[in-house]
């Protein structure tokens, strides 16, 4: 049944009688794109065809996502409805593109404030530049960055930054040995007399993915526990109508698609609307939202939830068998989810039979918000220094795509670029091989693109950035052989064995991966066997060597020194071997 037909059953009008419809707007892991994304980033699966050339199915994709796009979607979106909330699930900053990123994310905050967010959790990137970077996001404020800018970044560069207007929740982040949370753990948002209390978490495992300094004196408690905790205590302030915004998600199945012509079926990506109200569903053991719906208090009514960047519209039986809606809206700002609800003013609770929600697109076929697109231009000129200057050239596109062997050309070059990087050289002690992460490469670098008007081939500093926007450190460590073959073996063994993650290798240092990990006695430097009782120095980015990913063993290494910024050493690299032509891919090997 619609909400109208819930009010219409009730006979009481729309505004003034027992029932109130209340609309939620959400979205969730933004990541400061406050342009358009590019590439697959920018679009979302509307569709599939047979590709004619290889008569297998390919995705149908419609461009989406921009700032301001997004801000005249929310407001059309709002229109008829008098009672509308604007809410989040996290990752509304960090792992940002340069135009926000320039500038420790202010533009997006501020872009936020413009687009009518009212509340959003935290997210596990809010801790990119540490928790008290992410207070400042909510209080405002500046950074004393220097005249020039410390690390290609300025903070207030045209103005005093003012902090969010909404409110910013870490009800699971707490300073270690307290009770208190380092922001508000839960709001209460009046609308015409309803009251909506919005509990906000990252997920319980932020610290294995976050760099541990920005962590450092923090507890991240129990994502179910919690919440369900902060239940009565919202229930004493007279508040029945719960809402929780989890940073944390689910991944949907493939989707079953029949070619009309032949009848074949296929399994192929799903479109933005398939999960779940097209016939999908979330995979429950690559969806650990499920468990978290599954088990948070059945006095909660609505969970937002993101992380895993998919769309879903799902419903997930609460602990008293209760049909609760859980919702993802993709990323980077592609898509919204329009929940629409009914509130009882008697029981002073949300109706959970009328709750029903639809992912919308973000198409760019709306007028732009006026509004964001000034706030776009001022940072555009402002970035203009930074994000134009030429670094380095390429002979052809340099990509991130992995072969069988986990080996990539991308990757391939970010090894190299940091084993030449001279800041991480410490005490006459320099490294041997370099180790990087596949998430950390978001981007490929392009040949053709021309952002900022280059010729072909030419790679700008914004090019190199979005390859690595986190302002990693590079950090120096020694590890003995044995650890070697250890972070070779946790790549596919421990928290990596289900999706594994291989690690790219500077040039010199060759292996042989196996099902279980390396073969023994194929590591080697330079054609020499690796001594795994010798000690040497390896280089990484400081997510790495402080055990992040599932790496543990970087985190066992000794003597740490902290270099530069990983993307200096990029940029560095691209320009003292200009233009860059990549090697073959033999560096890893099955």
């Amino acid at each position: 049944m619609t909400l109208r037909g819930v009010l219409d059953r009730h006979h009481h009008p729309a505004h003034h009688g027992r029932l109130m419809p209340i609309q939620l707007l959400s979205f969730n892991d933004f990541h400061g794109n406050l342009e358009a994304p590019a590439g697959s980033s920018g679009r979302n699966v509307v569709d599939h065809a047979l590709d004619p050339g290889t008569g297998l199915p390919v995705d149908v994709t419609k461009d989406a996502g921009g700032v301001a796009y997004l801000t005249t979607h929310l407001a059309q979106a709002r229109k008829g409805h008098r009672n509308s909330l604007t809410v989040a699930a996290g990752d509304i900053i960090g792992a940002s593109p340069l135009l926000s990123a320039a500038f420790h994310d202010e533009p997006t905050i501020e872009a936020m404030n413009k687009l009518g967010l009212d509340v959003t959790s935290v997210g596990n990137h809010e801790f990119d530049e540490g928790y008290h970077e992410l207070q400042r996001m909510a209080d405002g404020g500046c950074i004393d960055d220097g005249a020039a800018g410390a690390d290609n970044q300025n903070s207030c560069a045209d103005h005093t930054f003012r902090g969010a207007r909404f409110d910013y929740l870490a009800a699971n982040v707490k300073y270690a040995g307290t009770n208190q949370t380092i922001l508000p753990p839960y709001v209460i948002k009046k609308v015409h007399g309803a009251r909506i209390g919005f509990i906000g978490m990252t997920l319980k495992d932020t610290p294995s993915i976050v760099t541990a300094s920005g962590v450092a004196g923090l507890e991240f408690t129990d994502e179910v526990q919690t919440a369900n905790a902060l239940v009565p205590v919202l229930r004493r302030k007279g508040v029945n109508a719960i809402v929780v915004l989890i940073h944390q998600g689910g991944v949907p199945d493939k989707q079953q698609w029949t070619d009309s012509a032949t009848g074949k079926k296929y399994a192929v990506n799903p479109t933005y609307d398939y999960t779940c109200g097209g016939g999908g569903s979330l995979v429950s053991a690559s969806s650990p939202i499920l468990p978290i719906a599954a088990n948070l208090d059945p006095a909660i009514d609505l969970v937002v939830s993101g992380h895993t960047h998919q769309p879903y519209v799902c419903s997930v039986k609460d602990p008293a068998g209760r049909p609760r809606l859980v919702t993802s809206a993709s990323s980077f700002g592609r898509l919204f989810t329009d929940t629409e609800l009914a509130y009882d003013r008697r029981t002073r609770d949300i109706v959970r039979s009328s709750v029903k929600g639809t992912n919308v697109q973000v198409s760019r076929d709306v007028r732009p918000d006026r509004r964001e697109t000034r706030l776009l231009d001022l940072y555009n000129e402002l970035v203009k220094p930074i994000a134009s200057k030429v670094v380095g050239r390429v002979t052809g596109d340099i990509t991130k795509e992995q072969n069988a062997s986990g080996e990539s050309p991308l990757g391939d070059l970010i090894a190299d670029a940091q084993l030449a990087d001279t800041s991480a050289v410490t005490g006459g002690r320099t490294p041997v091989v370099a180790f990087m992460n596949p998430g950390g490469i978001r981007a490929d670098l392009s040949f053709a693109s021309s952002t900022r008007g280059e010729a072909p081939g030419e790679i700008t500093y914004e090019e190199a950035f979005t390859v690595q926007p986190f302002n990693n450190y590079l950090v120096s460590l020694n590890l003995t052989g044995q650890q070697l073959y250890d972070v070779l073996t946790q790549q596919v063994t421990g928290s990596n064995a289900a999706a594994p993650k291989v690690l790219s290798v500077s040039r010199g240092f060759r292996y042989r991966l196996g099902a279980g990990g390396p073969v023994d006695g194929s590591v080697a430097l330079n054609g020499v066997p690796v001594d795994k009782a010798a000690t040497c120095r390896v280089v990484t980015n400081n997510f790495l060597a402080d055990g992040g990913d599932g790496f543990p063993a970087f985190a066992a290494g000794t003597a740490k020194y902290i270099g530069g910024l990983d993307i200096d050493a990029l940029s560095d690299y691209l320009t003292a071997h200009s233009p860059y032509t990549p090697g073959p891919l033999d560096r890893i090997t099955p």
